[in-house]
C-alpha cells in the first residue's frame, strides 16, 4: 500500500453555481489552465504548466437547496479513511459524505469540525507529492473559527500537526500557526474569528501569485471583490482575501521578495593610448594661436641700369627771424654762408 503523509493539505476543490464563469475567472486571475478529467467530463482539472492543482465542478442541487454557497474544500491526507472518521466523531465531529471510492483516485469523506468548519479526509491511492510550492499552488491554510483552542485540540489529535509559532493581534487575539508532523515549515495557522465576522467557521485556502498587487487588479478587472488587504503580515510576506464572481471566498498570498545582492564592481584594464591620440587629444584641448602679422618692409625703389636717378634736393628750413631794435637792425642783404 501507498506511503499517505498524515495531515498533509493534498487536494482542493471548488463547488460553484456556475463552472464555466469560475474557470475563465481564475484562469485570468491566477493563470490556471483547464482540462477535462477523463473519468467524468464534468469534473474539470485546474492545472498550471501541465500539473494539476485543484478541481471544479457544479455544487450539487442538495448543497444547493440546504443553502449552500459557492466554496472552496479543503482535503487532508489520512492514512485510514474509516478511521479518522470514528475518532473526527468521537471528538464531536459531523459526516456529511459518508466514506467512498473514487477509483484510481482514493477514499475519501466530508466532515464539519464541532465547530461547524467543513473538510475533507483522504487517503490517495498512489504516494506522492511535496511541500515544495510553485505559483498556482496552496501555500497556506487558515481556519477561521469560534474557539481556536477547541479547534487545536480536535485537530492535532485527529492530523498529529505540531505547532509552529504564534503572535498576538491586539485585540483580536492569538493567530496559532501549525505544521504537518515531521514538516519544516508552517503550512497554516487560527484564530477565533470576531463577533462583526458573519460567516460561519470555515477553512480558507491561499493561493500562491507572483505579485499580490497586480492579482487585485486581475480581480477588479474580471469581476470579483477584495473582502480584505492587501496587507503584510510577519516575515513580510503580503495577503488579500477576496470573492469570486460566483461567490466563492478565497485567498492570495505572495512571498517577501527577495532582495539581491549587489554585484562586485570588475575593474577592467585601462587601454593604452598611443602618442598619436594624445598628442591629437592634447592639440584638441589646446585653443588654437592667432596668427601673428607681419610688419610689412617699404622697400627702396632700384634704379634701373642706364639711368642715373637725380638726388632729391630738400630745402632748407627757414631760420626764425631775430628782432633786433632799430639802432641795431641791419640792411637787408645777402646772408652770409
Amino acid at each position: 500500500m501507498a506511503e499517505v503523509p498524515r495531515g498533509r493539505f493534498v487536494w482542493h476543490e471548488l463547488m460553484t453555481t456556475e463552472p464555466d464563469a469560475a474557470q475563465g475567472f481564475y484562469a485570468s486571475v491566477v493563470g490556471w489552465g483547464s482540462t477535462n478529467w477523463d473519468q467524468d467530463p464534468s469534473y474539470r482539472l485546474l492545472t498550471m504548466q501541465g500539473a494539476p492543482m485543484a478541481g471544479l465542478l457544479r455544487l450539487p442541487d442538495e448543497a444547493r437547496a440546504s443553502g449552500a454557497p459557492p466554496h472552496w474544500l479543503t482535503y487532508i491526507a489520512v492514512p485510514d479513511v474509516e478511521a479518522a472518521v470514528s475518532r473526527a466523531t468521537g471528538a464531536g465531529a459531523s459526516v456529511y459524505v459518508q466514506p467512498q471510492d473514487v477509483p484510481s483516485v482514493g477514499r475519501f469523506a466530508v466532515l464539519a469540525d464541532p465547530q461547524g468548519a467543513v473538510f475533507a479526509v483522504f487517503r490517495p491511492a498512489q504516494s506522492g507529492g511535496s511541500e515544495e510550492l510553485t505559483l498556482g499552488d496552496f501555500s497556506w491554510h487558515e481556519l477561521a473559527t469560534t474557539n481556536w483552542q477547541a479547534a487545536w485540540e480536535f485537530y492535532t489529535a485527529l492530523f498529529g500537526w505540531e505547532f509552529d509559532s504564534s503572535f498576538d493581534m491586539g485585540t483580536a487575539g492569538t493567530y496559532w500557526m501549525f505544521r504537518s508532523a515531521g514538516g519544516k515549515r508552517p503550512v497554516g495557522g487560527m484564530y477565533t474569528k470576531p463577533p462583526e465576522m458573519q460567516a460561519p467557521a470555515h477553512w480558507l485556502p491561499y493561493i500562491l501569485v507572483p505579485s499580490v498587487e497586480r492579482t487585485l487588479e486581475a480581480v477588479h478587472r474580471h469581476g470579483g471583490q477584495v473582502l480584505n488587504g492587501p496587507m503584510e503580515v510577519p516575515g513580510g510576506d503580503w495577503i488579500a482575501q477576496c470573492l469570486d464572481p460566483q461567490g466563492g471566498v478565497f485567498a492570495i498570498h505572495a512571498r517577501k521578495p527577495v532582495a539581491r545582492p549587489a554585484s562586485p564592481a570588475v575593474k577592467r584594464p585601462r587601454k593604452k593610448k598611443t602618442t598619436v591620440k594624445r598628442s591629437a587629444k592634447k592639440a584638441a584641448k589646446k585653443p588654437a594661436k592667432k596668427p601673428v602679422r607681419k610688419k610689412r618692409v617699404r622697400r627702396k625703389p632700384v634704379a634701373r641700369k642706364g639711368t642715373r636717378r637725380k638726388p632729391l634736393r630738400r630745402r632748407p628750413k627757414p631760420r626764425p627771424k631775430k628782432r633786433t631794435t632799430r639802432k641795431t637792425r641791419r640792411p637787408r642783404g645777402r646772408r652770409r654762408r
